[in-house]
């Protein structure tokens, strides 16, 4: 329940970000009637998320055992990848993300587009983003079969991420981006390393992978995975009690040098903005 209320509340916030930072900028120049516009944007991209998700959803639940392993290997493994970009992305954008904003904004007002179809495009294309990764990543959740604690913590995500937006159209939240990206990016790159692990492992229940099937070690009489704790792991880490060397490789492989690079660049970019102040 913990990893679909963070992956929906991040993902929420950052398009809340972007459509809060139009609406603020037109509140603040006097512009409020082309508010219409952003909201026309902001629906025609959740109705088409939404969509992508129940087909996808559906499609993958007929399929037949071994296909339905694979297409959870080949989500697992896109997820991994957008979860990746979007961590090291947003770690970058989130300094110039509002001056950015408000002079594409003026750019797109001043042109003369007096039916705000730009303004409809840049909240159309910021919810659309952020809804098709969490289209990819709940998915990925969803096809571990968590029961109802997968949808119940999207909706609760949802719901947060729904009130940040409005506090920050209100002005009563101001949210330390930098520490909130920082720690909420470590957490979704050991989510994202349990994912990878995940997908080796439908490829080798898929008939794809059949290597290294060696197990490194085997925590069921401990740990098990069909256990309370053992559950909450899998689900927001991708724990397996017994896992195999390929799983592990993936496991280390990915987390080590991405945590790494990840880290190491956090803090360039404070030393660097220290340099500057």
């Amino acid at each position: 329940m913990l990893f679909p209320f963070l992956i929906m509340f991040r993902e929420g916030v950052e398009a809340a970000l972007v459509v809060g930072i139009i609406a603020s900028y037109l509140k603040q120049t006097g512009r409020t009637h082309l508010m219409k516009s952003v909201w026309i944007g902001i629906a025609l991209a959740t109705f088409l998320c939404l969509g992508a998700g129940i087909i996808l959803q559906i499609t993958s639940q007929e399929f037949p055992q071994k296909e339905q392993e694979l297409f959870e290997a080949v989500i697992s493994i896109v997820a991994v990848g957008v979860l990746t970009w979007m961590v090291f992305w947003m770690r970058r954008a989130a300094r110039s993300m509002k001056g950015e904003l408000q002079s594409q904004i003026e750019t797109a007002i001043q042109s003369g587009d007096k039916w705000g179809t730009a303004l409809v495009g840049m909240a159309f294309f910021a919810v659309l983003r952020e809804g098709l990764e969490t289209v990819v990543f709940l998915l990925a959740t969803f096809q571990q079969n968590l029961g109802i604690q997968a949808p119940v913590g999207a909706l609760f995500g949802y719901a947060a991420a729904l009130a940040v937006g409005v506090g920050i159209y209100q002005g009563g939240i101001r949210i330390n981006l930098r520490r909130f990206f920082k720690w909420t990016g470590a957490f979704i790159i050991v989510v994202a390393a349990g994912l990878l692990a995940s997908g080796v492992r439908a490829f080798h229940e898929a008939g794809v992978w059949n290597s290294l099937q060696t197990v490194v070690f085997d925590a069921s009489g401990v740990l098990p995975k069909n256990g309370f704790i053992g559950s909450l792991l899998a689900g927001f880490f991708g724990y397996n009690d017994a896992p195999t060397v390929s799983e592990a490789i993936a496991y280390l492989g990915y987390l080590i040098p991405t945590m790494s690079l990840f880290f190491l660049g956090n803090n360039a970019e404070q030393k660097t903005t220290a340099r500057h102040s």
